[in-house]
């Protein structure tokens, strides 16, 4: 079986937001192919900086708003 990178990164950028802060930075913590995927997407600035977080751009931000809840949030009853 074939790994789906695409659905790794979005898992990512949903998790990104728990470490949310500033408005769009979010603690680094993750694979490095992972962030690399996501800042050559144009989700994030460049991941490599000597900065401890990483720094959205506006599409990611809103993407990883979007996959954040399609991923984990539970229905309203």
């Amino acid at each position: 079986m074939e790994i789906n990178t695409d659905r790794i990164d979005e898992a990512v950028l949903a998790l990104l937001q728990l470490t949310l802060h500033d408005g769009r930075y979010a603690w680094k913590g993750f694979d490095w192919e992972v962030t690399n995927r996501l800042h050559e997407k144009g989700y994030i600035e460049n991941p490599r900086s000597s900065n401890k977080s990483l720094e959205f751009t506006e599409e990611g931000l809103a993407k990883s708003e979007r996959f954040f809840r399609e991923l984990f949030m539970k229905e309203a009853e």
